[in-house]
Parts: C-alpha cells; sequence; structure tokens
C-alpha cells in the first residue's frame, strides 16, 4: 500500500510491496552516545522522526512516518536482498495449481506482545472484520481488491493454525498481499461490535496518540512503551517475539529503540555530529560534511541508491461541492483542470538545477509514479513521455489556452490573476526548497505561487479529511510491486490525492472523474489479474503513459537514500528495498565503555 510521506528515505524495517510502514530517520540529541545503554543497563538504539503519529491504529492509517513496520508482521514478508517472498508469522503455505487458493499454516507458539495465544482466529478477525469492513476507511482494502468486480479474497479458518484463502478469478499479487499486518481479536474484536455517539464502530476511535502504550498490542519485535507529545516514542524489546537467535538467544538483541520527534532537520544535524545520536538520513546539504567527519565520529554514510520514495507537486481536480460550496475555488479549478496548464507547469520546473543545486548531484530526474527498480518499470529510453525545462514550450501552451503574460504577470482569460497556495510539509528543508525553486520558476512563467509550509499532520488532514487545499508538494512511500499503488489509481483509492473521494457520511456533489483517470483505474484492475509477466508490464507500461500525459502528478527527483549509521551498530545490511534497519532484529550495539 502507498502511503504519504513527509520525506522516507528508504529506512523502515522490512519494506512490504505496498510499504507498510515508511520511517524517516533524522537525528536527535540528548540520549546518550551511539551504542550506548539505557537505564538500567539495557542496550539503547536512538534515532527520530519529522513529525508526530497521527495514529496508532495500524488500519486506518495512511501516512509516515508511523510505528507499524516495528510492531506488527504479517504471514509473510519480503526479503530486500533478494526479492523472494518468505514466511512472517506463516511456518509455510500451498497454493493451488491455478494460483487461486493458498492454505497458509502458522507457526506454533505464535503470542501476541501481551502474552495471548496469536492463532488463525486472529488472521480471520483480521481479513473479514477489520480489512474487508466497509465501515472502516482502510486504504489496506483497496490492495486486496480483485480485478474488475473489486471483489475481496474469501477467509476461511480451517484450523486452530491453518487459514484459507481463496479468491474468484486470477490475482497475481495474491501471495504478496497477505504481508498485511495481523491483529489482534481479543483487544479489538470488542471495538467493532460497539458504536460510538455518532453511530461508527468505537473502533475508528480506538488506540488513537492518546492511547497508554501498555494497552497497544502488536506482534513484532517491539512494543511501544512510552509515547511523550512532541518530543519521543520509546519500543521496548517484544519479550514475546517470535524469532530467536543462535541457542534460542531472544530477538531483537537491542532492547529499546528510541524515537525522538525533531521537526527541524538542523537541530537533528548538531545532535548527530555532537555524538548523542546512532543515525541520520543524510540529505544533500548534509552529505559534503558529513562525508568530511566520516572517521572522526565513527560513522559511515551508506548509499542504497534511488529510494522508493515519489516526489511530485499535484493540483486538486476535484470538480465536487461540500454543503454547497465548492472545494476549489472554480476560477482555480479551471485552470487546474486543463491539461495544457499543467503540462506548462511541468515544463517550467528546472528539475536539473534542482538536483544539482538543492539535492547536490545525489538524486535523478524521475518521470513515473512506479520506480526505477521494479521490473515493470517504463523508462524514457522506452518510449515514457517526458517534460524537459522548456520555457517557451510552457508560453506556447498557456497561450493557446487563452492565458496572457502583462508586463510578467499571468492573467486567464477573464483577467484573473493567476495566483495559487502550495503547500508542503514544514520542517523539511529539502522539501521547502524544492518548494521555493517551483515558486522562483513559475514566476518566470507569471504565475504567483504562495508556498506554505505547514504541520505534516495538517497536510494530510487537508488531503484526506476536509480536501480544501490547491497544490501540494509531497511524496508517497512505495514498492517494487506497481499493484502497492492500487490506492492511489483506483478512482475510490484512500490515497487517490488529486481527485480525493470523501469518507463515508462525507458526500461530494458534482465530483467527476476524467476518461483517463478512470482507464488507469481499469489498466490497474487488468494488471492485477494478469498473470502473464510480458502482458502484465505491457498493462502497467500503459498506465505509466497515460499518468504522463495527463499528469495528475509532476513529478519532480528521486533523491538516492544516504544514510549515516555509527560504526557501533553492528550487523547492518542497507539496500534501497530495506533501508538501514530491516533486519533491526538481528542488529547489535558494539558498547563502548
Amino acid at each position: 500500500m502507498a502511503t504519504l510521506t513527509d520525506w522516507t528515505v528508504g529506512l523502515t524495517r522490512r519494506r512490504l510491496l505496498w510499504a507498510l510502514g515508511g520511517l524517516s530517520i533524522a537525528a536527535i540529541g540528548g540520549c546518550g552516545r551511539s551504542g550506548s545503554t539505557g537505564g538500567g543497563g539495557r542496550s539503547q538504539l536512538v534515532t527520530s522522526i519529522l513529525s508526530e503519529p497521527k495514529t496508532f491504529n495500524y488500519a486506518i492509517n495512511e501516512e509516515s512516518p508511523n510505528i507499524f513496520g516495528i510492531t506488527y508482521e504479517g504471514l509473510v514478508e519480503e526479503d530486500p536482498e533478494t526479492g523472494k517472498v518468505e514466511p512472517a508469522l506463516a511456518a509455510g503455505w500451498e497454493m493451488s495449481e491455478n494460483g487461486q487458493r493458498i492454505v497458509v499454516t502458522l507457526r506454533s507458539g505464535l503470542r501476541w506482545s501481551d502474552g495471548a495465544p496469536l492463532t488463525a482466529d486472529d488472521v480471520s478477525f483480521t481479513f473479514n472484520e477489520v480489512f474487508f469492513n466497509e465501515a472502516i476507511p482502510t486504504g489496506i482494502r483497496d490492495v486486496l481488491r480483485v480485478g474488475q468486480s473489486n471483489a475481496l479474497p474469501q477467509v476461511k479458518m480451517l484450523g486452530p493454525l491453518q487459514v484459507e484463502f481463496s479468491v474468484p478469478e486470477p490475482f497475481a499479487p495474491f501471495l504478496r498481499s497477505l504481508g498485511v499486518g495481523i491483529l489482534p481479536a481479543h483487544r479489538l474484536r470488542p471495538t467493532l461490535k460497539t458504536k460510538g455517539t455518532d453511530g461508527r464502530p468505537q473502533f475508528l476511535t480506538t488506540w488513537g496518540v492518546d492511547t497508554p502504550p501498555s494497552q497497544i498490542v502488536g506482534n513484532g519485535p517491539y512494543r511501544l512503551k512510552e509515547y511523550v507529545t512532541s518530543q519521543r516514542l520509546v519500543f521496548e524489546r517484544n519479550p514475546h517475539y517470535w524469532r530467536k537467535g543462535p541457542n534460542n538467544a531472544p530477538q531483537p538483541y537491542i532492547e529499546e529503540w528510541v524515537w525522538q520527534i525533531v521537526e527541524s532537520q538542523d537541530t537533528s544535524l548538531l545532535q548527530f555530529r555532537s555524538g548523542g545520536l546512532d543515525s541520520i538520513s543524510v540529505t544533500a546539504d548534509y552529505f559534503s560534511l558529513l562525508k568530511r567527519e566520516e572517521q572522526r565520529g565513527n560513522f559511515t554514510i551508506h548509499n542504497a541508491g534511488p529510494t522508493l520514495t515519489t516526489s511530485f507537486i499535484c493540483f486538486n481536480l476535484n470538480k465536487g461541492q461540500r454543503d454547497g460550496k465548492p472545494l476549489v475555488d472554480p476560477i482555480k479549478s479551471a485552470w487546474f483542470n486543463d491539461l495544457r496548464f499543467r503540462q506548462a507547469v511541468a515544463h517550467g520546473i528546472d528539475r536539473q538545477t534542482m538536483i544539482d543545486s538543492i539535492f547536490r548531484g545525489l538524486g535523478q530526474l524521475q518521470h513515473s509514479p512506479i520506480a526505477s527498480q521494479s521490473p515493470y518499470y517504463l523508462s524514457p529510453e522506452q518510449g515514457l513521455l517526458t517534460y524537459g525545462f522548456n520555457p517557451e514550450r510552457s508560453r506556447q501552451l498557456l497561450t493557446e489556452a487563452g492565458f496572457q503574460n502583462r508586463n510578467g504577470e499571468l492573467f486567464d482569460a477573464a483577467s484573473n490573476r493567476v495566483r495559487f497556495t502550495l503547500i508542503t510539509n514544514a520542517g523539511n528543508k529539502i522539501r521547502e526548497a524544492m518548494g521555493a525553486q517551483i515558486a522562483q520558476d513559475l514566476a518566470k512563467l507569471g504565475m504567483k505561487v504562495d508556498l506554505q509550509p505547514i504541520a505534516f499532520g495538517s497536510l494530510v488532514s487537508k488531503l484526506s479529511d476536509s480536501l480544501d487545499w490547491e497544490c501540494h508538494l509531497l511524496g508517497f512511500t512505495g514498492g517494487v510491486e506497481p499493484h502497492g499503488g492500487s490506492n492511489v489509481w483506483r478512482v475510490t483509492g484512500r490515497l487517490h490525492a488529486f481527485n480525493q473521494t470523501p469518507d463515508p457520511g462525507k458526500q461530494l456533489v458534482g465530483q467527476e472523474f476524467a476518461p483517463w483517470e478512470l482507464e488507469i483505474d481499469r489498466l490497474y484492475a487488468q494488471a492485477s489479474q494478469e498473470l502473464d509477466e510480458t502482458k502484465r508490464r505491457a498493462l502497467y507500461a500503459r498506465t505509466q503513459q497515460l499518468t504522463q500525459q495527463y499528469l495528475p502528478f509532476i513529478h519532480l527527483i528521486t533523491p538516492y537514500s544516504l544514510v549515516a549509521v555509527r560504526n557501533t551498530i553492528q550487523g547492518l545490511k542497507v539496500n534501497a528495498l530495506g533501508g538501514a534497519f530491516w533486519n533491526i532484529h538481528e542488529l547489535r550495539l558494539d558498547r563502548e565503555d
């Protein structure tokens, strides 16, 4: 499942194909030196995140950073080194010859972090009562739907440790889809049966960020121990985690993991350089400085190549109205929905200068919503449409659309000044710099762009709840399997950001879906059913051509995944698919006394 990210740099514990949890690791301070032991001699890893978590409820989460990459596991997982699907909570599985039935057998002795048994009932509950429940607004349901019918798999218990999954028609990502996190029925089932004062399931308000950590139950390597708003999250080793090391040693070996909440990357850098932190995401503007300090600071900068995180600007194309009021000013909506306007903007952004100046050369041009590491990626050399920096073409397109430039200011045919607000997440220096350059580039076309950095949580609320925004600069965390982006490209998807449908009970009047939008939806459904890899690649190639032709997202830059990690952390296997800490259960701290 694709997730919104405030800047994910490929540091999730184990990145599944739909990026179940993106963790942005910056640097923090005030928590002791690298490889330190916490109170009582506990080994402690210290990293940081850029913004507050929005929820501790896995099912309704749609953005990163979030805690779920280390607090939950699924039946299967993807090995970041090989790309193969491997057992996780499952001991194994059997698949029918036609690929439409999978019988999964759980590991024996699995337990939740509170010690309760984890059984097939939890698996059935997770799928049938949570993910497939239309009263629960979860993007996970989007990536589990099969074909044009949008049918969901059938899930049936066969015994205490066996579950049968079946689909009515071929479903190419069937096995991989079983990597979604499994939830505890003994804690959450009652919240689905109880209704709140609004008539909706109490589940929707369960495990919010105000929930005492002791009440939150998971099955991952860590469980939440402490959350102090605006300060930190502290995770402790899950004493019931299923993985064991040699001689049955409990894993993970690192007993505590602290995430400090730091909304300034500059503060993060200072604290990392002072020796108080274990890791920092290396942005381009810090790279040269930190590279000179590797030996003195006893750390290594790892370059895992292009991230799996996209970056883009997106105009609100939603023509809907709520309570008689348009979501977008009709004058601006007419601009945004004119393809020539979007193409002019795409040609008007100097992305190569963005790479050279903001990213210091540590990134590459991005043209597709599908990661370049994916076998389904269509490159420009293979015919993908691209938009090079061409201000003259921009001006030509704007003239064709009826816009006029008067003394350096752009007006539409009705003499309305072309001015709009571009929002992005505050505290992310790279994003803010990108936004500033975009404003400068488009000013040369006569457009007035008001850059407005806001808190990431507020930004997400605008995109998913109020829907009252004009243009945003953000990114999605994804994977190599395009079906993970179904929640972006299906018209009812929870992250169909450029023309978002509202939550149940918040209906819009007059919302429209363009023919190309519906065609991408159809192609994603068809590709999910196509088992012939050659044909499947052709279907996803067509989706990429359509996204570039109609520009619902104007893609920008893919940065390199750079992370500085203290040399006292042993066992790192850094790569683009998993990041630095994907094998956190195997990592050790080489304490310095």
